[in-house]
């Protein structure tokens, strides 16, 4: 028998999250592409990046129908946070001369499946690429990263959303996720994370 639920963070009820969930405002807007596989994942980071920010969408799938529609405003000049190649440091953009706020799309997938949502909608790949500034060590311990610097989609968000409009506040979106990285470790036990991600 499965445990009750949160409606809104999908926690069990003795794990809710939502009074740790901030709700921000920001000038600029942010789409979350989630592949499917990560919607059911204990440590959905996107839906809680969704349910902390007021200017937001959140879309699950691997093809997305609507997504031309979506990127086709002149309310917002849209990117991919996608490093690699050619991709320009986020940061640079926040002083662009034309005023038009930033569409930042997130994928929210593995890097392998991130690139598969790149090649099932072309649209994405021929989207202006930006990256964010290096330097930053991810807080989710629980996860075998490729680097020390690969941020989970909540940690990218908020790390972009300060570059862009110049202050710390988007670090409030952590907070849950956070509680959500200490929840785990208690659950495994300090001598389970120790041995498997070095922690003590």
């Amino acid at each position: 028998m499965s445990r009750p639920r949160c409606e809104r963070c999908v926690r069990p009820l003795t794990h809710c999250l939502c009074a740790l969930i901030p709700r921000l405002d920001c000038r600029h807007r942010v789409l979350l592409l989630q592949h499917p596989s990560e919607s059911t994942h204990a440590l959905n980071t996107a839906r809680l990046a969704a349910l902390g920010l007021a200017n937001v969408q959140l879309a699950v799938g691997e093809v997305f129908a609507e997504l031309q529609s979506w990127l086709a405003t002149s309310d917002y000049r849209p990117v991919l946070l996608f490093p690699g190649e050619g991709a320009l440091p986020l940061d640079t953009l926040a002083a662009d001369d034309s005023g038009t706020p930033l569409l930042l799309v997130v994928p929210d997938a593995t890097w392998r499946k991130a690139r598969k949502l790149l090649y099932l909608n072309p649209v994405l790949d021929r989207l202006p690429k930006v990256t964010l500034r290096g330097g930053g060590v991810s807080r989710y311990r629980v996860r075998k990263a490729p680097a020390a610097e690969a941020l989970s989609t909540i940690e990218a968000v908020a790390q972009g959303l300060n570059e862009l409009e110049g202050s710390d506040r988007f670090d409030a979106l952590l907070r849950p996720f956070e509680a959500l990285i200490e929840g785990q470790i208690a659950a495994m036990g300090a001598e389970t994370f120790a041995r498997n991600h070095g922690g003590g």
